[in-house]
């Protein structure tokens, strides 16, 4: 199971994507800029990989708290990621992170302390 992970809350966009044996992260700047290439940034990552955005059977995305562009962009090509490859999207707080250890979330979904059904985002002031 490939599981993909998007994080714009903060001042980084983090992609990450973790099986069961390895995991991988790569970051750019929380810019315009780079939210103007962002399904780029996530492609590039994936064929750096050797992966394509079929391989990917859950992604993980932060709500938040976080700026609002940063949230929606995120948001909604997860969902649209999600949507066309019928992968599980779950949504989870930058409080859920430990040590922004983003194997972390794997263990948490495994007992079940996320909620899939409506992800909204909470934006920060």
């Amino acid at each position: 199971m490939i599981n993909f992970i998007i994080d714009a809350a903060n001042e980084k966009i983090i992609f990450a994507i973790i099986d069961e044996k390895q995991s991988y992260t790569t970051s750019y700047a929380n810019s315009r800029e780079n939210f103007d290439h962002f399904m780029m940034h996530i492609l590039n990552f994936l064929n750096k990989k050797k992966m394509k955005i079929g391989d990917i059977s859950r992604i993980y995305v932060n709500i938040g708290p976080g700026k609002f562009t940063s949230l929606r962009i995120s948001l909604t090509i997860a969902k649209a990621i999600s949507l066309s490859n019928n992968a599980e999207l779950v949504g989870f707080k930058s409080e859920d992170l430990i040590n922004k250890n983003y194997r972390n979330l794997t263990k948490l979904k495994k007992k079940k302390l996320f909620i899939n059904s409506l992800i909204k985002p909470m934006y920060s002031s």
